[in-house]
């Protein structure tokens, strides 16, 4: 038996955004009336969206969407001119975002770059004017310049994965260093009220070069107010690891206030003969569990934010909606389940006496919630029974609710909390949902 101990009263901070995403939902299109999966994706109420690889979505824009040299196409353009930039399809799919219910974290630089010449992965020619460039974009979409808005997007990330050439970068490390410098430093002095931050590093940058990039930074006195960082992998304790292994590099190279913000994730054995199994995985009940441990993981550990990578549709990473027919997959209910528990606010305490059980319970004043998660990646793992011991309960009933192969989070059942003491039984990659009945 597995023992899940909670103490209503003991309250551990806010629930934190373990439920954002890359890339947002797409609208139908005038020859396709009926396509798209907007009213779906605003029922989970993401809390935000960051937009890296937009461009490669024609429903969002395309190659004129987000990225820098779509919005400025022209770098011997004048940066002052609005007639320089752009802006349409970007404005389009931002605004889409938002009217989804959910906030833009918004990436400058661009996509990443597959192609045998690359177009979009080399370095601007001029550090300070692209820093300009950035500036206006900013103001395009904060201060209403060149007929612009006021959305307050606070979140401002800049680059992807600059270790990872020539895909990312095209050029030296210690170029993008200096971009880097110029750009956060020129942003925070024009926009004190944004989050500058970044550089998204990918697996193995988010150890092996986290050091060498906050230690330059401090140095030369770089604001940074978030480091974000990617991992792809299939095993929870390796994401538990490097959260810990971020969070103690910020706050010994001087960084104590800066968010840590995995802004890239998802099931991942590895890139090369482990990577078509992954997929069948990523959207398969497995892959839903796995997502609400890993949101689980990064909820009890000193993370700040956890963004899903990819909730595109045509994304082949995107285990929330169907490539083809854009419908929920199973991916799509563990969401569902963590936004009702971030809508209740407060984090309760609770310990679990098993490794692979997983579990998350929120509170307000007059409602509480459980999301339980059993995932493992033993192909021989049996059912477990699991016990619910409840301190300070505040409910004397909880409706359960299951994701497992047969059940899209559907209601099965009622159970009773009388005695402070609840048991039931979970199969292995499923996840339950409690939520209190009054």
């Amino acid at each position: 038996m597995v023992q899940i101990k909670i103490d209503f009263d003991k309250e551990m901070g806010k629930i934190k955004p373990m439920h954002a995403v890359n890339n947002g939902p797409h609208l139908p299109v005038r020859m396709f009336s009926k396509n798209g999966n907007f009213e779906d994706f605003k029922a989970l109420d993401i809390p935000y969206v960051r937009n890296h690889d937009a461009a490669f979505r024609a429903n969002y824009g395309g190659e004129h969407t987000v990225d820098i040299n779509a919005i400025f196409p022209n770098f011997d353009a004048d940066p002052y001119d609005p007639a320089s930039y752009d802006f349409v399809c970007t404005d389009h799919y931002c605004k889409t975002i938002m009217d989804a219910g959910s906030q833009v974290f918004y990436r400058l630089g661009n996509k990443i770059d597959h192609r045998v010449k690359k177009y979009d992965s080399v370095p601007p020619k001029d550090f300070n004017k692209w820093a300009v460039i950035c500036e206006h974009i900013i103001k395009h979409y904060n201060e209403g310049w060149a007929d612009g808005f006021h959305w307050n997007i606070t979140y401002w990330e800049i680059g992807n994965e600059p270790e990872n050439r020539p895909e990312c970068w095209d050029g030296p490390f210690e170029d993008f260093l200096v971009l880097f410098e110029i750009t956060a430093k020129h942003l925070k002095e024009k926009f004190p009220y944004i989050k500058v931050g970044g550089p998204a590093f990918a697996t193995k940058g988010a150890t092996r070069l986290t050091e060498i990039f906050l230690t330059y930074m401090k140095e030369r006195n770089v604001p940074l107010d978030f480091f974000s960082w990617h991992l792809y992998r299939s095993e929870t304790k390796i994401y538990k690891e490097l959260i810990y292994k971020i969070r103690e590099q910020l706050d010994t190279c001087g960084y104590p206030d800066a968010e840590n913000i995995l802004d890239e994730w998802t099931y991942m054995i590895n890139w090369h003969e482990g990577c078509r199994e992954s997929k069948k995985i990523i959207i398969s009940t497995k892959g839903a569990a796995f997502f609400s441990a890993v949101m689980a993981v990064g909820q009890h550990s000193p993370l700040d934010m956890l963004m899903y990578y990819d909730a595109a549709i045509g994304s082949t990473l995107n285990g929330l909606f169907y490539f083809y027919t854009e419908e929920k997959l199973k991916g799509y209910y563990p969401y569902m389940m963590f936004s009702k528990l971030y809508k209740l606010g407060s984090h309760v305490a609770s310990e679990t006496d098993c490794d692979d059980i997983y579990a998350v319970v929120a509170k307000n004043d007059t409602q509480s919630a459980m999301m339980i998660t059993y995932f493992t990646n033993d192909a021989e793992a049996k059912s477990k029974k699991i016990e619910l011991l409840l301190d300070n309960c505040p409910a004397k009933a909880y409706n359960l609710f299951l994701l497992d192969d047969e059940h899209d989070a559907d209601n099965i059942g009622t159970l009773g909390t009388t005695t402070n003491r609840v048991c039931f039984n979970v199969e292995p990659n499923t996840v339950v949902l409690l939520e209190s009945t009054e």
